[in-house]
C-alpha cells in the first residue's frame, strides 16, 4: 500500500516523523482514504476495510464512487466539489454503501493537497459510521415529538403537523376540520380499577381512532384521556360528520382490559378551517367549545362549532341511515320506496318518440319525497350507489320486457352508470343477466356515462366499455361539455351518442356564446359520426334552434316531463301510428 506523503508541519509545531503519521494513519478508528489529483484511490487504511468491507486491493486505482448509495442527487454532489474547490475542504452526512450492499450514514470530512504550483496532488477524505448516533437522535426525536403510552404524535408534534396542514389549505384553498375527543366517564375508570387498566384503555382507544381515519389524517393525543383528529383536503362538513359518526361507533364498542370489559363514550367537537378559524389557537378553541357542548347534550354525540353545521349533518346522517334501510329492502316489492320514471327521447326530424331515459325516484316514508340531486350523492360517497345502480339495471329490463308485452317495440331505454359500478368487475355479468333473464336483446338498452366518469381510470373505462360495445349495448356520454376530457381519448372510446348537457341548451336563446357552443358540439359529434341528444329543451325556439343545427334527437319539458311507468306507457300509446 502506498503511504499517505508527510504533510508540511504547521507554525508553530514540531515537524512529526513519517513512522509517527503513518501510525496516526493506520491505527485511525476512522475510515482514510486517499485519492491522487484524478481522484482515483491511491491508499486506504484498515479502519476503511472494517467500515466498508472493501480490502485494498479492491479499491486501489478506483473512483470513489464505487461506495456510492445512489441516494444523494447530482445537485449533492454539484454543491459539494464547489465547496471543495472554493475552499479546499468538505464536511458533511452522506449515506454510502458497504460492499455486501449494506446502506449505512456516515459523516465525511474531504480536504485537498496542494503542490507549490497550487494544482490538487491528493484528496484525503475521512469518515465514520453515525449509524448508533443517528439512531439515538432518532430515538430522542420519537420521545419528543410522540406520547410515549399510545406513540401517538404528542401536542407539540401535533402543532406543527396542523400549522403544516393549514398552511398547505390556504394555500391550496382546501378545507380542514379539527375534532377534538374526550373520552365520556373515563376518570371513574381510572380512579375505580386503577392507572395501569386506564392506560391499557387509552392504548386501544389510540388504535381504534387511528383504524377509523385515513393514513393522510392526523391522529394525537393532547394528553388525559383527550385526543385530536384533523382531516385535510375534506369535500365539506358532511364528510366531517361522515368520519365523526365513524369514529363515535368505533370508540362505543366495548373493551376488554385484563378480566374486565369496559365501556366508554366520545364527546366529540369539531371546527372547520377556514370558516371557523384561520389558525390552529383558535380553531382548537373553538373544536373545544363544541365538544363541550356535545358533553352538555348528553355525551356520545359529535357537535360543529356552528349549530347550522349540526343541523345539516343531523339530517344528512338521518337520510344515509334511511336510505340503506330502503336499500335493504329493496328485494320486497311491496315496501320498494324506490321507482323509475322515464322521460321521452324525440327524433328531432320525424317529432316520434325514440328512447326513454330511466330516472330513479325515492320515495322515504320519513323524507317523502327526495329529489335525486339530494340522495344520489349521499350514495355516491357511501358505496350504496352500487345496490342501487344494479336495482337500476334489473328493474329498467324488467320494465322494458313489459313495454314489449304490451307491443311497445323499438323504445330504447338509456340507464345512467355510476363510476362505481363502471370499476366494479360485476358490471358485465350484470348487464348480460340482466338483458338474459327478461329475454331482451342488447340494443334495448344505453348506457349512460358522465363525461367525468368516462376521464377516470382511462385504461380500465377502455376496457369495459369495448366489452359492453362488443356485447351490442350502445353506449353514451351524459352531460357533455361540462367535464375536463381529452378528445383524443374520447375518440377512441365505442360510444355512439353525446348528450348535449340542459346548461348549454337552457340560454341558446340569449347567450351568443352557449349557442356557438351547442353549435360547435353538434358539429365535433356528427365529425367523429356520433348522435346528438340535448337535454333540457323547454321552448320551441330551442327545438327549433337545435333542430337547424342538425341535433338528432331532443329531451326536455317542452314534450314530457318524467312520468312514472304507467302514464309513460300512456304517453307512447298515444302517440300517432307511423303512417300517420
Amino acid at each position: 500500500m502506498a503511504q499517505p506523503a508527510t504533510p508540511a508541519s504547521s507554525g508553530g509545531q514540531y515537524p512529526l516523523s513519517q513512522e509517527v503519521l503513518w501510525r496516526a494513519y493506520e491505527h485511525s478508528h476512522e475510515a482514510v482514504l486517499v485519492s491522487d489529483g484524478n481522484n482515483r484511490i491511491i491508499a486506504v487504511n484498515a479502519a476503511f476495510t472494517r467500515l466498508t468491507g472493501y480490502g485494498a486491493a479492491e479499491v486501489l486505482g478506483q473512483n470513489p464512487r464505487i461506495l456510492s448509495s445512489g441516494n444523494a442527487g447530482p445537485e449533492f454532489y454539484a454543491a459539494m466539489w464547489e465547496a471543495i474547490a472554493q475552499y479546499d475542504f468538505w464536511e458533511g452526512e452522506i449515506w454510502d454503501k458497504r460492499k455486501d450492499g449494506s446502506l449505512y450514514p456516515k459523516w465525511l470530512c474531504i480536504s485537498v493537497v496542494r503542490d507549490a504550483a497550487g494544482q490538487v496532488e491528493n484528496y484525503v477524505a475521512n469518515f465514520t459510521d453515525i449509524s448508533a448516533s443517528k439512531q439515538a437522535a432518532d430515538r430522542l426525536a420519537q420521545l419528543a415529538y410522540h406520547d410515549a403510552l399510545t406513540h401517538l404524535p404528542n401536542r407539540l408534534a401535533f402543532e406543527s403537523q396542523l400549522e403544516h396542514a393549514l398552511r398547505i389549505c390556504s394555500r391550496e384553498n382546501r378545507q380542514l376540520a379539527l375534532m377534538l375527543i374526550d373520552l365520556d366517564n373515563f376518570k371513574n375508570i381510572n380512579d375505580t380499577l386503577g392507572h395501569h387498566v386506564g392506560d391499557t384503555l387509552l392504548q386501544q382507544v389510540a388504535g381504534r381512532l387511528r383504524e377509523s381515519v385515513r393514513a393522510s389524517d392526523l391522529v394525537a393525543r393532547l394528553g388525559g384521556d383527550e385526543f385530536v383528529v384533523v382531516l385535510p383536503e375534506i369535500e365539506g362538513p358532511l364528510t366531517a360528520a361522515r368520519v365523526a359518526d365513524k369514529i363515535q361507533m368505533a370508540l362505543s364498542e366495548n373493551y376488554r382490559v385484563n378480566e374486565h370489559l369496559l365501556y366508554t363514550t366520545p364527546s366529540i367537537g369539531i371546527s372547520l378551517f377556514p370558516g371557523d378559524g384561520a389558525d390552529a389557537g383558535i380553531l382548537l378553541r373553538n373544536a373545544d367549545s363544541a365538544m363541550y357542548h356535545a358533553k352538555s347534550v348528553g355525551r356520545n354525540n359529535h357537535q360543529f362549532y356552528a349549530s347550522r353545521m349540526n343541523e345539516a349533518a343531523g339530517e344528512r346522517l338521518q337520510m344515509e341511515n334511511a336510505l340503506r334501510q330502503a336499500i335493504a329492502a329493496i328485494g320486497l316489492p311491496e315496501s320498494c320506496q324506490f321507482s323509475l320514471h322515464f322521460q321521452p327521447q324525440i327524433a328531432a326530424k320525424s317529432g316520434r318518440v325514440v328512447g326513454l331515459e330511466a330516472l330513479l325516484r325515492w320515495n322515504s316514508p320519513i323524507f317523502g319525497n327526495i329529489s335525486p340531486l339530494r340522495f344520489i350523492p349521499i350514495a355516491e360517497e357511501t358505496g350504496l350507489i352500487q345496490p342501487l345502480g344494479d336495482w337500476v339495471v334489473w328493474e329498467s329490463c324488467r320494465l322494458i320486457h313489459e313495454l314489449r308485452r304490451l307491443g311497445l317495440h323499438d323504445i330504447r331505454v338509456a340507464i345512467n352508470i355510476s363510476a362505481q359500478q363502471l370499476r366494479h368487475e360485476n358490471l358485465l355479468l350484470l348487464v348480460r343477466g340482466a338483458l338474459a333473464c327478461y329475454e331482451l336483446e342488447p340494443d334495448a338498452i344505453e348506457l349512460e356515462i358522465t363525461e367525468s366518469t368516462a376521464m377516470q381510470n382511462p385504461e380500465m373505462t377502455l376496457n369495459i366499455l369495448d366489452q359492453l360495445a362488443a356485447m351490442g349495448v350502445k353506449l353514451a356520454i351524459d352531460d357533455f361539455g361540462t367535464g375536463h376530457s381529452s378528445l383524443a381519448y374520447l375518440k377512441h372510446l365505442p360510444i355512439k351518442c353525446l348528450k348535449l348537457d340542459r346548461s348549454f341548451v337552457s340560454d341558446i336563446e340569449t347567450d351568443a356564446n352557449d349557442a356557438s357552443i351547442c353549435a360547435a358540439i353538434i358539429a365535433l359529434g356528427h365529425n367523429l359520426g356520433l348522435e346528438l341528444v340535448a337535454e333540457g329543451v323547454e321552448t320551441e325556439m330551442q327545438s327549433e334552434f337545435l333542430t337547424r343545427l342538425g341535433c338528432d334527437y331532443l329531451q326536455g319539458y317542452l314534450f314530457s316531463k318524467p312520468k312514472p311507468f304507467a302514464e309513460i306507457v300512456a304517453y307512447l300509446q298515444a302517440q300517432p301510428p307511423l303512417s300517420a
